[in-house]
C-alpha cells in the first residue's frame, strides 16, 4: 500500500489559500498511491475565538466536497484535518476522505491546553474498514497518551493515522510516541506534521514518521516542506502478531461502550462530553 506524506506549511485561517493546494497534491500525486495525508486542520488552519465562526465549516461543507470530487477524479483517498462546525459546537476534526465519501470523521479527544476554551472534545475512539486493513484517526495531542492508540487496537487497528500540528520544543516528545504507539499496539503508524511558521509565533516541528508494527521508523522527515511516498509492507502485520499479540495478552480491557456499524466504522465511546 502507497502512501504519500504531505508536509505543508499552511495560512492560519486561509482556507481558499490551503484547500488549493490539497486538490494540487492530489491531482499531482503518483499513479500508485492509494491514500494521501496532511496536516492537522490543514484545510482552515489553526484559529480560535471569532475566527472560527468565520472560518470553520460542517463536514458536508464546500471545502469537504471538493476535496471528494478531486478524490473521485483520481481514485484516490485522503486523510485531512478541518475546523468543524456542528450545531453551534466547534471541534477539531479529522476526515478520511474516499471517492464515495467521508468514510470516517474523527474529533481531537485531547485538546491543547490553548485550545480547550474554543473547540469541543469529541467523545469517541473510531475506525473503519478501509481496502482491507482497518484504520483509526488520531490528531497530535492524542498520541501521547497510550489509552487512545490502546482503544484503536481493542478495535482492531492496522493503521493509526495522525495528523499533527506539533511545534517547537516538542517536536522529539511525538517521535518518541510515535514510535511506542506502533510497537506496543503492533500496527504501522503514520503521523504528518505541519512545518513553518504560524500566525501566532508557533515553528512548526515537521518530521513526519512512518513507523511500522515492530516500532521501527521506515521513514522520518526534516523540518521543510516535502512530498513523500512510503509503502507500507502489509504483511509486516502479521509478522509482528506472530509469536505474541499484545492485545490479547493484556489484562486490562479499556472501558467504553464498543458499537460496531453496517458501514464498517467501529467505535469505542469514552464518555467525554463533547
Amino acid at each position: 500500500m502507497k502512501i504519500e506524506l504531505m508536509q505543508l506549511a499552511g495560512r492560519d485561517g486561509d482556507t481558499a489559500y490551503n484547500l488549493t493546494r490539497t486538490l494540487n497534491a492530489i491531482a499531482t500525486c503518483d499513479a500508485d498511491t492509494e491514500l494521501l495525508v496532511f496536516p492537522e486542520t490543514h484545510l482552515t488552519g489553526f484559529v480560535g475565538a471569532g475566527e472560527l465562526a468565520r472560518v470553520a465549516e460542517p463536514l458536508h461543507g464546500p471545502s469537504l466536497q471538493k476535496v471528494l470530487q478531486a478524490v473521485r477524479e483520481r481514485d484516490v483517498s485522503v486523510v485531512v484535518g478541518i475546523a468543524e462546525k456542528h450545531d453551534g459546537s466547534y471541534y477539531n476534526t479529522s476526515v478520511l476522505v474516499t471517492p464515495e465519501g467521508i468514510a470516517l470523521a474523527y474529533r481531537k479527544t485531547h485538546l491543547w491546553p490553548t485550545e480547550r476554551g474554543d473547540f469541543c472534545p469529541g467523545d469517541r475512539l473510531a475506525t473503519v474498514s478501509w481496502r482491507g486493513i482497518r484504520i483509526g484517526l488520531l490528531i497530535c495531542y492524542d498520541i501521547e497518551f497510550p489509552e487512545t492508540s490502546r482503544a484503536l487496537a481493542q478495535l482492531g487497528v492496522d493503521l493509526i493515522i495522525v495528523t499533527n500540528g506539533n511545534m517547537d520544543p516538542y517536536g522529539p516528545v511525538h517521535r518518541t510516541a510515535i514510535m511506542a504507539r506502533a510497537q506496543e499496539n503492533q500496527a504501522f503508524a503514520v503521523m504528518v506534521n505541519r512545518v513553518g511558521a504560524g500566525d501566532d509565533g508557533l515553528v512548526f516541528a515537521g518530521a513526519s514518521t512512518v513507523v511500522d508494527p515492530f516500532g521501527r521508523v521506515l521513514f522520518e522527515a526534516g523540518r521543510e516542506e516535502l512530498r513523500q511516498g512510503v509503502a507500507l509492507e502489509l504483511d509486516q502485520l502479521k509478522a509482528a502478531r506472530r509469536d505474541y499479540d499484545y492485545l490479547q495478552d493484556r489484562r486490562l480491557l479499556l472501558a467504553g461502550e464498543q458499537i460496531d456499524h453496517a458501514d464498517g466504522r467501529r467505535e469505542l465511546l469514552t464518555g467525554v462530553a463533547g
